[in-house]
This record gives structure tokens, sequence and C-alpha cells, in this order.
């Protein structure tokens, strides 16, 4: 299994949806950080899986929240550059490409 990097942008992404979550209502945070957990259990598993949105950059939709993980595979690791919300424009993880 390759190891999966959470890049400081993604890290950041995570956080600040999981603090809005919980902030909504009590409990609701760690049920979406459980959700992304489980959704990069089978990023790892399978990584090819998830389609292609531009160039080798893929995206892995959420069960139950309108977030995506965006990411890219290498030979050794899988690279995370975002966990951003569906109705973000896609300039925020294109910017995070160069």
């Amino acid at each position: 299994m390759k190891s999966l990097v959470l890049r400081p942008d993604a890290d950041g992404d995570l956080n600040g949806a999981v603090d809005w979550y919980e902030a909504q209502r009590q409990g609701l945070g760690t049920e979406f950080y459980l959700c992304i957990q489980r959704a990069i259990s089978g990023i790892q598993q399978f990584p090819e899986a998830a389609p292609r949105i531009y160039r080798n950059l893929r995206r892995a939709s959420i069960r139950r929240f309108p977030y995506g993980i965006f990411y890219y595979v290498e030979e050794t690791r899988i690279v995370v550059v975002g966990v951003i919300h569906a109705s973000r424009s896609p300039r925020v993880w294109k910017k995070r490409l160069s």
C-alpha cells in the first residue's frame, strides 16, 4: 500500500471543515472526519479508482458531505492537495498544482 501525504493546504482544508461542521452541530465534525478517513482508506487501497479531473489529478467524492479529496498518485506515494467543498471554484485546487 502506498503512503499518503496530506499537504499543508489540504490539512488546513480538513481542519477548517471539521471545525465548521462541529460548530453547526456537536459531533458532526467528527462524523465528517470519519467520512474523510474512510475515503482516504479507499484511496490508499485503490488509488486509480477515482476519476481524473485534470492532468494526473483525481477527485474522490465524500459520501454524505459535499466535499472532494483532490490527489495525485506518484510511484511510491499518494499526495493529497486539497479537501475542498464541491461549490468552490476549480481555481482553488488548480493553484495548488503549480
